[in-house]
Formats: structure tokens, sequence, C-alpha cells
């Protein structure tokens, strides 16, 4: 449960959103009974019911955008009716629900739904006691929806910049090891879904300490981005190149396996020892490959292919290592 608040912003939003409506309406419902008011006090509960079906909705199917949404809609719908109903005493929830749509939509729908919003409330007559109350009601509407969407609109801009800074990595602009993670989760679940072959590839640059130690830091930094150039150059739009650590890489392909997932580091190999350089000569690395198992963990494919690769190293470097019987072979240096 925390764990899915903790790392589905909007779920986490909807939830806190949804409880405090919650505990906030719940008492005027039980009031509106009390004093003899049914119509609001179903209005109350409309409302109510409304929010705790999107709750449950968004936990029940993750689909956070149709829920938020659906809230929002709910929410806004609700603040014009008890304004209708109840007349001055509430307009007041107009104004949490102007802020908490940016917060359960984009922008511009938010933007949108509060507009109507408001343009409907003033559309009553028994809602305003005077002309000028109602046009305050409408500057002051007004004025919170813009404070709300500068304040939604710069927390989504840090909130982006976060999720990029955890999740690339700042030298070569590839995805991280943590992004790592969450791809091959996602590769796994779709190969039991689909029958989808995956091939994991792990690539090591070698003698990379070398070049460092002798050329500096700089030049293996640029060994690194020209790497990731040439990888990203001649593989698929489909294939995810990862930084694994170090000199490390970490390479997802989807839909090869056999003959032609040979060809394709063949290929690879091939290309890297004919375009990757530095000023001592050419750069070569070594490749471990596995393909995902049925019913294999991500775990248990991650180590054949770091076996593969250990083995690649340790029979000479720049050569290719497969894990898989009925893929094996050993591609020898040019």
């Amino acid at each position: 449960m925390f764990h899915r608040l903790k790392n589905d912003f909007r779920l986490s939003i909807i939830t806190l959103l949804g409880i405090s409506a919650i505990i906030g309406i719940t008492p005027f419902v039980i009031l509106r009974f009390v004093e003899g008011n049914p119509l609001a006090g179903f209005v109350d509960l409309g409302i109510l019911s409304g929010i705790v079906g999107s709750l449950a909705y968004a936990w029940g199917t993750g689909d956070t955008y149709r829920s938020g949404m659906f809230l929002a809609i709910i929410i806004c719908a609700g603040a014009v009716t008890v304004g209708a109903v109840m007349g001055e005493a509430g307009l007041f929830w107009i104004f949490p629900c102007l802020v908490t749509t940016f917060f359960l939509v984009s922008s511009r729908l938010a933007a949108i739904l509060n507009l109507l919003s408001v343009l409907a409330l003033m559309s009553i007559e028994t809602a305003f006691s005077s002309t000028v109350q109602m046009w305050t009601f409408a500057t002051t509407a007004t004025v919170v929806s813009a404070c709300a969407y500068v304040f939604a609109y710069r927390n989504q801009d840090q909130r982006e910049r976060l999720e990029h800074l955890a999740t690339i990595d700042p030298l070569t602009g590839v995805k991280n090891r943590r992004s790592m993670d969450e791809e091959l989760d996602a590769a796994a679940a779709n190969a039991e879904r689909s029958g989808l072959p995956y091939a994991l590839v792990m690539l090591d640059i070698d003698h990379f300490k070398k070049i460092n130690d002798v050329y500096g830091h700089g030049v293996g930094d640029n060994v690194l981005t020209d790497l990731v150039a040439l990888i990203e150059s001649n593989t698929r739009k489909s294939d995810q190149l990862f930084r694994y650590g170090g000199e490390e890489f970490v390479l997802l392909l989807p839909g090869v396996d056999g003959s032609s997932l040979q060809t394709v580091m063949n290929n690879l190999q091939q290309m890297l020892r004919k375009h990757l350089k530095y000023p001592g000569g050419p750069v070569t690395s070594s490749f471990g490959v596995a393909l995902l198992g049925h019913g294999e963990s991500v775990e248990s494919w991650l180590a054949r292919a770091d076996e593969a690769l250990y083995q690649a190293k340790e029979t000479g470097r720049d050569r290719i290592v497969f894990a898989d019987k009925n893929t094996q072979l050993v591609a020898e240096p040019a």
C-alpha cells in the first residue's frame, strides 16, 4: 500500500484529497439530515459517494487518469449544486475545488472546469445577495485559480526534473540502474503475457581502467559517451540501453532470439571495433548475452548475463558469450 503511494504521485494525491473530502463532508451529511434539510443532505451524500467510488476505482484498477478526471468533475459539479441549494452559505465549497482540480487533471482541463463552475454559479440568481457580491466572488475565484495554476505548474516541473535526475545517468544521458530494474520487470511481465522473446546484453569496455590511468578521466568519459552514441545509432527504437555502473552497460533487446540474436550481436561488436577509439587506438568490448526463460525471474536473468560477461572477460575479452545453449557461440577477436 505505502509502496504504491510512494511511487504513484497521482494516486497519492487522489487518496489524500479523497480522504480529506470524506472527513470534511461526512459531518455535513449528518448535519443536513439532523437540521431537516434532506435535499442538501442527499446532495452531500451523492458527492461523498462519488468521491468514495473514484477512490476505490483508482486503487482497484490503477487507472488514476480516469479516476482523477471523474473526481474533479464530481467535486466541481457538487460545489455548484451545493451553491444552488444552499445559496450564499454554499459558495465557500467552490474554493477548495478550484485548487484541487489542478492536482487531479491537466492544467488546461482544470482551468476549463473551474471556469465552467464559476460561470454556472454566477448564472444562479439565488446564490448571491447582490451583483457586487457576485462579481467579488468571480474575482476571488479567478485569483485562487490563477495561484493554483502557477503552483501546480511549478510543482509538475520540479517533479519532472527530480524524476529525470533519479532515472537518467548524467554523463551519458541513458537510463540508469534504477530505471533498468523497472524496465526489466516490465519486460518480464510482457514476455509472460505475449510470449515475446527478450534478450539481455551486458557489455563491458575492455581495459577501461588503463584508458583512465594513462589518458585521464576526461578521455575515459569521451569513450563512454561515444560508446552510447554508437549503440543508440545502431540499434532500434524499441531497444533500451542502461548504464549499469562504471564502464558496464546493459542492452535490452525485445523480439530477437536464435540466429537473429547472433547476427545482431556480431554486427554490434564489429561496429564498436571499427568506430570506438581513443588516443591509444581502438577500444573493444566484451559481451554477455542471456535470453529470458519462461517464468524466469529478473534476478536470475540478469545473473546469467553477468556470468556470461564474466566468461567473456576471463577467456580473453573482445568476445561475445551466450548464456543459452541454443545460441551458444563465442565470437573470437578479430
